[in-house]
């Protein structure tokens, strides 16, 4: 049963990746696993299930990730003292490893292209995509560079204007990858990615 659980989240986020939440019913879902609407509602109890239930496991994963990381997985208004034992290098290493779990895993990657499109169609999803991908992730950056500077290990400049300078590459990045055509190949993109994380501490951390 849990195998079939599974199928069923993993093909309605495909299938949300490619062609709208919006777009997609039960009964398209159904079909393409090859089983009844019927047979489906025993494991969800509607779409909206089907799509509370990604969005947890997202979430999840991504608190997992920032602790294997050594980072902190709240935000800082929750847990401030967490953010006191960022370092540089733990910043840069997981900012390249973002990277590549955003392109690389299957999960991940149909999550963002998802709320990529329903982001100019439903106010959720378009929350959701700033939370995710665009303002959540700049807002945390600020609020990391912001204690790197009361260190004293960043020179004394504006935290937000640093979270962009540092930010956007990445989100640029993700974005050429699936220009590319998602072939996979982001060896590249990971090069320019660990060079712009270089240049940036060589360019503001304190010597």
């Amino acid at each position: 049963m849990a195998d079939t659980k599974e199928k069923i989240l993993m093909t309605a986020l495909r299938l949300f990746a490619r062609d709208g939440y919006e777009a997609v019913s039960v009964r398209t879902i159904a079909e393409e696993l090859g089983m009844t609407k019927g047979a489906l509602y025993r494991h969800y109890k509607n779409k909206r299930d089907i799509f509370n239930s990604i969005v947890e496991r997202m979430i999840r994963i991504d608190g997992e990730r920032a602790h294997a990381h050594q980072m902190s997985a709240e935000k800082y208004d929750t847990m401030p003292d967490a953010y006191e034992n960022a370092t540089v290098e733990n910043i840069q290493k997981y900012t390249i490893e973002q990277f590549k779990f955003w392109t690389e895993d299957e999960f991940a990657s149909h999550f963002r292209k998802m709320l990529t499109l329903e982001q100019y169609r439903n106010a959720e999803m378009a929350q959701l995509y700033s939370d995710c991908i665009v303002a959540g992730p700049v807002a945390y950056m600020e609020d990391l560079f912001r204690e790197l500077i009361k260190k004293g290990v960043l020179k004394c400049e504006d935290p937000g204007m640093l979270a962009i300078e540092f930010y956007a590459p990445l989100f640029l990045l993700i974005n050429m990858f699936d220009k590319k055509g998602n072939t996979g190949e982001n060896g590249d993109y990971v090069e320019i990615l660990s060079n712009h994380t270089n240049q940036f501490i060589q360019s503001h951390v304190i010597a």
